[in-house]
């Protein structure tokens, strides 16, 4: 099961629970604002967040998350570029609100990395890099359920910003290409800024030529 939760602060995101329906075990993706909402989920849902993960390092990707891991005493993660967005409020952009935003205790993931639920193992999400929109962007790739975390890499008919600190364009849509177009055909593309799509719709477009 996939819950998504669009929070805002100052954009609207969507967040993202994976969860295993059998256990109700869960990752986290992308809480970017407001924690009391994520919670009210957690807590209505009941579910058992075992990590929180991040495609990258952008504010309003991780803007609830020293909130959440103080409520739920689990390990953030995230790409292995990450440190310097987390680290460094102008790279993140928070230094552009009257919030700046400094993380702590988050693990950097290398590229084909496996997490799995431990309640469930066949819950399992690899860890792809996706450059591009930022230095630090990982899609989070579920292959048994055909199922794409993807940030701010591509959404459904556009992808993101490339004029940000440690974007490029021709890399971005080389990760288009080469990363996200190589998954299957019916892969279902979840983002951060829009509806769903799925891989065979986005290849069908001009607009990544």
């Amino acid at each position: 099961m996939i819950i998504t939760a669009t929070v805002m602060k100052y954009i609207p995101t969507n967040a993202y629970f994976y969860v295993d329906d059998g256990t109700k075990h869960a990752f986290l993706i992308d809480p970017g604002a407001q924690p009391e909402v994520l919670m009210k989920i957690v807590q209505e849902r009941e579910l058992i967040v075992e990590k929180i993960l991040l495609t990258h390092g952008h504010f309003d990707h991780i803007g609830a998350v020293s909130t959440l891991q103080k409520e739920l005493s689990v390990p953030v993660c995230m790409g292995m570029r990450g440190r310097e967005y987390i680290e460094n409020p102008e790279w993140n952009l928070s230094a552009q609100t009257d919030e700046p935003i400094v993380l702590k205790n988050v693990a950097f993931l290398p590229a084909r990395t496996t997490l799995s639920l431990s309640s469930n193992p066949e819950y399992t999400l690899q860890v792809i890099n996706s450059p591009g929109h930022t230095t630090d962007g990982v899609i989070y790739y579920d292959s048994r359920d055909k199922v794409a975390f993807v940030g701010d890499t591509i959404f459904a008919g556009n992808y993101g910003r490339t004029d940000l600190y440690g974007g490029d364009e021709s890399t971005l849509l080389n990760t288009i290409h080469n990363v996200v177009f190589k998954l299957p055909a019916e892969t279902v593309l979840l983002s951060g800024h829009s509806e769903p799509t799925t891989v065979s719709a986005e290849k069908k477009m001009a607009l990544y030529v």
